[in-house]
């Protein structure tokens, strides 16, 4: 018995031992190779800052995945949407709606959701839709949120709150939350 105590303890537990050394190896791998980019998260690192830098005017159409974007004309100084005393949102500092047009140029049908659009200032702040105030804001209540079939389009509003005086300089936007992304030139 007083062999089995002066044993090392890593003897007597030869099974957690070798667990624990497979924990170990694991955990320092995983530390080695966490600050080191794969070579496909590289390769999507290129191919995101090679979609934003392609710049689209007013009028001019410009894709991401699925969806073709071509922004018609942007409105700011709007305090507030809506077509009724029931469904009108207040703006906190001014609505810029993003009229536009968006047709499915893909194989499948994909829908359209405000809230994976942005809008940003000469100072690169980002602005996120507001997606009751989108919904608010377009006549017909079918434009967003329902899916598109390949070939299709629709055209509406997407309307984004910011402070009064900002002027919106390019949108980036996005056939889903997944992609790239396309920029617009606002002016």
């Amino acid at each position: 018995m007083k062999d089995q105590k002066k044993k090392n303890w890593f003897r007597r537990h030869k099974i957690l031992t070798v667990i624990g050394a497979l924990v170990l190896l694991i955990i320092i791998a995983s530390v080695a190779s966490g600050g080191k980019k794969t070579p496909s998260s590289t390769a999507s690192s290129s191919t995101n800052a090679t979609k934003t830098t392609t710049i689209a005017g007013l009028n001019q159409p410009a894709n991401d995945g699925k969806f073709q974007f071509t922004v018609t004309s942007v409105q700011c100084n709007q305090p507030e949407v809506g077509s009724n005393q029931y469904l009108t949102k207040t703006a906190q500092g001014q609505y810029c709606l993003l009229n536009l047009s968006v047709k499915n140029i893909g194989n499948e049908a994909q829908t359209l959701d405000a809230s994976n659009q942005y809008i940003f200032n000469s100072q690169g702040q980002k602005f996120s839709a507001d997606s009751t105030a989108s919904i608010y804001a377009n006549p017909s209540d079918s434009t967003f949120l329902d899916s598109i079939n390949p070939g299709n389009s629709v055209t509406g509003i997407f309307a984004f709150d910011l402070p009064k005086g900002v002027t919106p300089t390019y949108a980036i936007l996005h056939d889903s939350a997944f992609s790239d992304g396309v920029k617009v030139n606002l002016q």
